[in-house]
């Protein structure tokens, strides 16, 4: 499997996690530039979120919330002005949902990072 098709599955099960908590779905892989892309833009009750989803095989290398770095976090942030921008949002947050599939999947919910 490519990293491309990998992360899309990852993005996949942190859409059906998120459905599961009462999240709407709202978009996928939004494109603001060639270093920014929101993974989903979901909403739960007023509040949009923007989430950035990792996605790794195992822990053996790193946790997934290790590579989401400053600057990959700074690039979410401008994507997120860019939203902000285009649509009328009173609330929202920034999480990550940070999924491992070995030994066993385990969905982490980082909530507002």
């Amino acid at each position: 499997m490519n990293n491309r098709k990998f992360g899309d599955a990852g993005e996949d099960l942190a859409c059906r996690y998120l459905q599961k908590q009462g999240y709407e779905i709202l978009e996928r892989n939004k494109h603001y530039s060639r270093f920014c892309e929101l993974d989903i833009i979901a909403k739960h009750k007023n509040t949009i979120i923007f989430v950035e989803v990792k996605t790794r095989k195992t822990d053996a290398f790193g946790v997934p919330a290790e590579a989401i770095t400053k600057t990959k976090l700074e690039n979410i942030r401008k994507g997120v002005q860019f939203y902000l921008c285009e649509n009328k949002v009173k609330n929202f947050r920034i999480d990550a949902i940070c999924i491992t599939l070995k030994p066993e999947i385990k969905i982490e919910h980082l909530k507002n990072i």
